[in-house]
């Protein structure tokens, strides 16, 4: 297996040069902040952008915790990936990885300076610096499952096809981690019920919401709720339905992970009697 390192200091656009240059080298993974990733898609790991403080996410990053490091190791074992890319701020972060997984020494090493002129690595810091944007070398849809209630927001790059034209060539997606100074990303309670509430009002089936409790963690959101349904539905259909339309307009509106959604009916009522 070969071993590449790429190192930059925090915030100099190595998450950004990422895929590109993984391409480049004809490297098969890349491993950054936690995360062990393929093309577009995330194998394994924790994000350590998730982590509440910045400590915590240095040890998550750098697998101090034995636990990370056992997963972590099991899944480069199942894939047996020919190339991995390590990202880290220092040649001592770097090595400090490949020694907590078990790789072999790294045999190549690629400086941020090596790939990005003095003007770009400025912009980038600036740009970490005044909005505390971090960047995933991995499409939004696929990292959305990582981030639950996280901000996100798609970095499209674009290539010039003739006057005027353009082609998106790659997305990436950049989060605002817990630990930013610039605050958290937080939605409500009741705004959850509004959606609930909105879709459940075009399913003309259940009559109304009777009961609704929410919780929520770092892993996504989790409901209870009780519907009272008109007399003479077929329940299991009506449920199964409105089960799924609220997973995804939650989903597709918010970014939550939904992780629980229970539905219980509570009572049938008569479709003369007033919908309310």
């Amino acid at each position: 297996m070969r071993v590449i390192s790429f190192v930059g200091e925090s915030g100099s656009g190595k998450s950004y040069r990422a895929t590109w240059l993984a391409n480049e080298n004809n490297i098969e993974c890349i491993i950054d902040d936690g995360l062990l990733i393929k093309g577009a898609v995330i194998l394994g790991g924790t994000s350590a952008k998730r982590e509440p403080t910045k400590i915590g996410s240095i040890k998550k990053a750098l697998f101090t915790r034995e636990e990370d490091a056992r997963r972590m190791k099991k899944i480069i074992s199942d894939i047996n990936p020919e190339s991995i890319l390590i990202l880290g701020t220092s040649d001592k972060m770097v090595d400090t990885i490949a020694k907590k997984l078990d790789l072999p020494e790294i045999e190549k090493r690629i400086y941020i300076e090596d790939v990005a002129t003095k003007a770009e690595i400025a912009q980038a810091l600036a740009i970490r610096r005044e909005q505390g944007k971090h960047v995933i070398p991995v499409p939004t849809l696929e990292i959305k499952k990582e981030f639950s209630g996280y901000f996100l927001d798609p970095l499209q790059i674009f290539k010039k096809k003739g006057r005027g034209r353009y082609q998106i060539v790659d997305e990436k997606s950049v989060v605002r981690p817990t630990f930013s100074y610039l605050g958290s990303y937080t939605i409500s309670d009741y705004t959850i019920y509004q959606i609930v509430q909105h879709v459940v009002s075009r399913i003309p089936d259940i009559k109304k919401i009777s009961r609704f409790r929410i919780e929520k963690d770092l892993n996504g959101v989790y409901i209870d709720m009780d519907f009272v349904l008109f007399y003479g539905c077929t329940i299991k259909p009506v449920l199964y339905k409105a089960q799924l339309d609220i997973k995804n307009e939650i989903e597709a509106l918010t970014d939550l992970n939904i992780k629980r959604l229970n539905i219980e009916v509570k009572s049938l009522v008569l479709r003369n009697e007033e919908k309310g």
